[in-house]
This record gives structure tokens, sequence and C-alpha cells, in this order.
């Protein structure tokens, strides 16, 4: 096969037994925890929605280094999101909640930018908000770790600091919809595939970052993320 050009390079992320994860799609969910789907001016369990991230968004960072992002255009308001990241290693539609596990290859402390004014602005206009969420460089991500190690994750403390200081801070049991019910929900509307990563979510404490900030997420059994603003 001839190309009209060299074709990109696969996006992989690094895995805890020295292997890379070949990236396919993003798939994020929502505001699913209650304190921060307050903070975003909604409550309750509502239905779980998702949006899509392109997979050149992802930007891998090994275990024991600090990653770095360029502070984006357009935006004065850059927010980090810290979130469980689900690494699909069986594809499946219509995967029921109790088979969830069997299709899960691993787990990664990830982080889901967002330029917020962007975001904001197209929300009041009722049009898409990509802009806001399906930037460059909007998926930071730590190592993943394979489930047969870490066992199935459905709780643990997930948190945020930035410069030292602590900005979000939850548990993996205050997900309104967990891992297995996001699954079977995902599944529904697309068929998963080997290769496909779930952002989950994030806990309350949003707020913005500037060039120059560390920040710096962290979930039990799954070490460290380090990210600079550049």
């Amino acid at each position: 096969m001839t190309y009209v050009f060299n074709p990109a390079p696969q996006v992989v992320v690094p895995t805890s037994d020295g292997r890379e994860f070949p990236v396919r799609r993003i798939y994020c969910v929502g505001r699913n925890y209650v304190e921060h789907a307050q903070e975003m001016g909604f409550s309750g369990r509502e239905p779980p929605f998702f949006f899509l991230k392109p997979a050149d968004t992802v930007v891998p960072v090994a275990e024991g280094q600090t990653g770095a992002i360029d502070y984006p255009s357009l935006t004065q308001n850059l927010h980090h999101e810290i979130e469980l990241v689900v690494a699909i290693g069986k594809g499946g539609r219509d995967i029921a909640a109790a088979a969830a596990a069997g299709h899960i290859w691993g787990y990664a402390v990830g982080l889901d930018m967002t330029r917020r004014d962007l975001q904001g602005e197209m929300k009041k206009q009722g049009r898409p908000w990509c802009i806001g969420k399906a930037f460059e460089q909007s998926a930071p991500i730590g190592v993943l770790h394979p489930i047969g190690k870490t066992g199935e994750l459905k709780s643990g403390a997930i948190t945020l600091k930035v410069n030292g200081e602590l900005r979000q801070k939850g548990d993996l049991a205050q997900l309104i919809w967990n891992v297995a019910e996001t699954i079977e929900h995902l599944s529904r509307a697309w068929t998963l595939q080997p290769g496909d990563l779930i952002y989950t979510g994030t806990p309350a404490g949003v707020n913005a970052v500037v060039k120059g900030d560390v920040m710096e997420g962290a979930i039990d059994g799954l070490g460290t993320l380090r990210v600079a603003v550049k």
C-alpha cells in the first residue's frame, strides 16, 4: 500500500510490566461524582453521559517522571480533573455489569484537562463542547497497571495536588456510576474494542492551573502522575 503521506505513529501508553498499550479511542464520563456534579450545578444520579477525545490527545508519563503539557490556546481558564482510567483489553457490545471486569486490561491515573471557559460558552449556546475537552495534550496518563496485579478497583483514595497543595480528594467508591456500570452503559452505545480507554470522571475541587504549575495526581495502588504546565 502506498500512502499519500506517512501515517502518524500508533499512540501507546507504557505498562507496569514493561510493555506498551496501543490506544484506540478515549471515552470520558461526565459528572460522575456527586460533589463534582453539584459544583457544576447538577445533582443526583442522572443517566450517564459520555464524550470522546482523540487518541492523539494522550500524553503518556512514565512512573517517576514529570510529564509536560503546553498551556493551550484560546483559553484563560484551564482546569485540572483527576480521574481513574480504565483500559479495555477485550472488546464487546451490550456487556453486562457483572461481566465487565473480564473486559478490563488494567488501570491508570489520568488527567482530563479542560478549557473551562470555552466549554462553558458552548454550553450556553447549546453547541457541542469538543473545543473545551478534545484539544491537544488534554489527556495526560500514567503507567497502566494490569488488573491481574491490582485486582478489580472499586474503592481507594483519588487525589490531586497542585504545587504541593491539595485540590481534589475523593474515593473511587463515590463514583455515581461505578466502572462496571459505566462499561455496561458504554457498550450499549458503542462496540468497545481492545485499546479503548475510559476516563471515569473526577471528584470535586476542579480548578485552574497556569504556566509553571505542577500537578500531582494519585490513586491508591496505581502510583503517581506528575505533569507540569509549560
